[in-house]
């Protein structure tokens, strides 16, 4: 439940901390006074959209705070659980600020939480019916839903719901391929054509067949320099050689070794170093002794490095490049031969249309089940709101052609009404008035909460212009009716009939005053201030003491 409500800077409210009882709460005043700011507040905390106009004038931001009394309630605690928030203390505290720029932020417990937290979280804590709610029972939509959560059909309902989302995606997938088969083709075409193009230098690594072609094509000459070496570093004339030179510097530092140890040193690296002389003189002489290599080896060269620059041109990638590009070009072509057919998704499709059917059947048959006997709630509800002749009837048109079948199934479902003796039920939209619907939304909306399973987790329910459309003894009957609703429940409604608001457990005065700057004040009434309020929504303008007297009776015959 709401425990408190505090207003820092918001619209007309420069500063207002605001405690709730635990039944049902009642806001009234004049219009325009401002009634709707508290609820404009509590939807901000539970996630709604800020709106910078919402700033007091002058101020940077508006802060608000709602503190909730979560004790008992499960289904918090599975939130911040699955959250991974710490909930230490029975109670919640969530804070809004809206900048006068436009910008919002949000905590909770101390702690920021984001936007869409913030939301699924409001939606366990409270739940708003707007004064447009009469406008929705005119959209089929929400009849059905509302007779599935009346039927305790819901997880059917979304299943129905998933299993034809399901038929669609596959039927726009297999859509998709067929209207793209033709280019399907093509592609796989031309990525196995380049892949059969390039499949030579897959074989090979085209860095080493690039060097192998330099050096075969270049082997006389390696040859002769290979022998040119050879011939300095060892030779059989009488030229000096590097050995030879090596071996005298090797005499006269070994005739040192026992004087100096930099002569031992030196004889160690000369040794050394003769030693390396001689494995190369070794290598060169191989090298320059070699055959010459095939030419038909030489030709396998020339072929690829010829086909690596022409595919290099061809495709405007140098040759390396072009080789791990292939492998992208492979990764295209599995991905589009595997992409299952228009055919293959044939079957799979019927398999989805008649799962589908079989749940859209089940959940008709079931709420066909159970529509009569909810109608009959519906009936005895709103009987005595002035109404005593009021007829309901869920009717089930099956749609004439599978084509329109949706997510909700197979049948058109229909809330009919009749206000009137002999005269005949019609879709709520072409016979009945303004009142008249709202007296059916506010009884779909209580049987809704009362329907919940979730007794010890109910959310504060807000109804928003409770009372439109009706008046006198029909008001009283409303009160009477959130008043009792308010024993299991919290719940909060603005109301401009005395009838409605002197059943309330709290009253809560919302009145605006013009000093230098307007500004709403919230006032908790009781006693004198109650009844003079309720005197002026029964008597209008000019209070006496016929009105107050009005006032006193309709606080005596609360039940």
């Amino acid at each position: 439940m709401l425990l408190s409500l505090t207003l820092y800077q918001f619209a007309l409210i420069d500063e207002h901390e605001l405690s709730f009882a635990e039944g049902f709460n009642v806001i009234t005043g004049e219009t325009g006074a401002g009634k709707s700011l508290l609820l404009d507040a509590m939807a901000l905390c539970a996630g709604a959209r800020a709106d910078s106009a919402m700033v007091r004038h002058g101020a940077a931001h508006a802060d608000i705070y709602a503190q909730f009394d979560v004790a008992d309630n499960p289904i918090v605690a599975e939130w911040f659980a699955s959250h991974e928030r710490s909930l230490e203390e029975p109670e919640v505290l969530i804070r809004r600020q809206l900048s006068s720029t436009g910008r919002s932020k949000a905590w909770l417990n101390g702690t920021p939480i984001s936007l869409a937290e913030l939301k699924s979280l409001g939606a366990l804590l409270v739940n708003i019916h707007s004064q447009h709610a009469q406008q929705a029972l005119l959209k089929p939509q929400f009849v059905v839903g509302w007779l599935d959560e009346m039927a305790k059909l819901t997880p059917l309902a979304a299943q129905t719901a998933s299993s034809y989302q399901h038929y669609q995606q596959l039927k726009r997938q297999a859509d998709e391929i067929i209207s793209r088969e033709a280019q399907r083709q093509d592609r796989i075409e031309l990525l196995q054509n380049q892949l059969a193009d390039i499949e030579p230098l897959l074989a090979v690594d085209y860095t080493e067949v690039e060097a192998e072609h330099e050096e075969l094509s270049n082997i006389e000459a390696l040859m002769i320099e290979a022998s040119r070496s050879l011939h300095l570093l060892d030779s059989d004339t009488d030229e000096p050689d590097v050995m030879t030179l090596l071996g005298q510097a090797i005499k006269l530092c070994d005739h040192q070794i026992d004087v100096s140890q930099t002569f031992h040193q030196a004889s160690e690296q000369l040794h050394l170093a003769q030693q390396q002389i001689t494995e190369v003189t070794v290598l060169l002489a191989d090298y320059a002794e070699q055959q010459l290599p095939d030419p038909e080896r030489l030709q396998e060269l020339d072929n690829l490095i010829s086909l690596g620059h022409r595919l290099s041109r061809k495709h405007g990638l140098p040759a390396n490049d072009l080789i791990a590009e292939a492998n992208v070009w492979q990764q295209q072509l599995e991905e589009l031969e595997n992409e299952p057919s228009s055919d293959a998704l044939a079957a799979q499709i019927e398999e989805a249309w008649q799962t589908y059917l079989e749940l859209a059947t089940a959940l008709n048959d079931q709420r066909q089940k159970a529509a009569p006997a909810i109608s009959q709630q519906l009936i005895e509800q709103l009987q005595p709101l002035a109404l005593p002749n009021a007829r309901c009837e869920f009717v089930f048109t099956k749609k004439s052609d599978p084509s329109l079948y949706n997510a909700q199934g197979c049948f058109d479902i229909d809330l009919l009404f009749s206000a009137n003796v002999g005269m005949p039920m019609q879709p709520l939209h072409k016979i009945a008035s303004g009142g008249e619907l709202s007296r059916m939304a506010l009884v779909m909306q209580v049987l809704q909460v009362t329907n919940s399973d979730n007794n010890a987790a109910k959310p504060m329910l807000v109804f928003d212009e409770v009372d439109v459309g009706i008046s006198g003894g029909t008001a009283q009957v409303v009160g009477e009716l959130l008043r009792t609703l308010g024993q299991t429940q919290q719940l909060l409604a603005i109301t401009h009939q005395a009838q409605v608001a002197a059943q309330a457990h709290q009253h809560i005065l919302v009145q605006k005053h013009h000093d230098q700057q307007t500004q709403s004040e919230l006032i908790v009434l009781v006693d004198d201030a109650q009844v003079n309020e309720l005197a002026r929504m029964s008597g209008g303008v000019t209070i006496t003491d016929v009105t107050r007297d009005h006032a006193r009776s309709l606080l005596s015959d609360i039940k």
